[in-house]
């Protein structure tokens, strides 16, 4: 397992030093970087040309793609490199927490909603709700596990309606031999395009905010939603618009930024601003 691993990390890292190779690298130079003899990077290119990615050696420009890589593909790369990367190296908070409470019974819950994704059967859960009451026995239909906001979740659809569970509060979960029909991968894009931080839902909210200068500094380089649109200011400021799913997640963050990011529309978010921080003023008296 370790060594498929270690080999599909090393194509995925002779692609990536493939698409910007300004030093003209070659696949001798490839075979001294990854220690490896020049037969196997060559094989390492024919199995990513065997996925459609157009990687090859040229005498003149290294190696070099011959065309770009389809968006979806390359989204399927970077994830697997991530995730190759990750479980080897870095530290996965809300992984390290699902072990921390429920050691085993972590991979059992985790193993039995991805098997009920790949056969589209309805599962049976034990669930924490917030106000630590315990539902027993409610039956979802899972559709995807996903981590967000430090907290592995998983999609599950009910009634035509998305809902999204923390995996972390699941006390038991079995299979059933109930189907279901899930979703189009088109429709579950969708759900998350307009995802401001971790709320999945079907709602769309055109937000306005304006950021002052010290903020604007810190926003203009991030890419924080796909559908947003940054607009500069004279004075420094700049006004942020895109579309979200939840106003309640983006008036929190608004709270949480404090002086320098202002509500502009819509009407109802302003609302929810100050609700929220009239509400924290409270606990420290008048």
């Amino acid at each position: 397992m370790l060594e498929l691993q270690h080999k599909i990390k090393r194509q995925i890292e002779i692609l990536g030093l493939a698409v910007d190779n300004e030093k003209k690298l070659r696949d001798v130079d490839l075979a001294a970087i990854f220690d490896r003899d020049i037969p196997t990077i060559k094989r390492d290119m024919q199995d990513l040309r065997a996925v459609g990615i157009a990687v090859h050696s040229r005498r003149t420009a290294g190696i070099c793609l011959d065309q770009p890589i389809p968006a979806k593909l390359l989204t399927e790369v970077i994830l697997q490199y991530l995730g190759i990367c990750a479980s080897t190296h870095a530290v996965d908070k809300a992984t390290s927490l699902l072990v921390k409470k429920h050691r085993e019974k972590a991979l059992s819950r985790i193993v039995t909603l991805q098997r009920c994704i790949e056969s589209r059967c309805v599962a049976r859960i034990t669930y924490e709700k917030e106000s630590t009451e315990i539902e027993r026995n409610r039956e979802i239909c899972p559709v995807l596990l996903f981590n967000s906001d430090g907290s592995w979740r998983v999609l599950a659809m009910n009634e035509g309606k998305p809902k999204q569970f923390h995996i972390i509060k699941m006390l038991e979960v079995v299979a059933t031999e109930k189907k279901f029909k899930p979703p189009t991968q088109e429709q579950i894009d969708a759900l998350f395009k307009h995802s401001f931080r971790s709320w999945i839902g079907t709602e769309n909210h055109t937000v306005r905010l304006k950021l002052n200068a010290t903020w604007a500094e810190r926003i203009k380089p991030q890419q924080m939603m796909e559908s947003q649109i940054i607009t500069e200011e004279k004075d420094g400021s700049v006004v942020l618009e895109t579309t979200v799913n939840s106003l309640d997640e983006v008036a929190s963050w608004v709270v949480s930024r404090g002086a320098g990011v202002t509500v502009l529309e819509p009407p109802a978010l302003k609302d929810k601003v100050v609700a929220l921080a009239r509400g924290a003023l409270a606990n420290y008296g008048p």
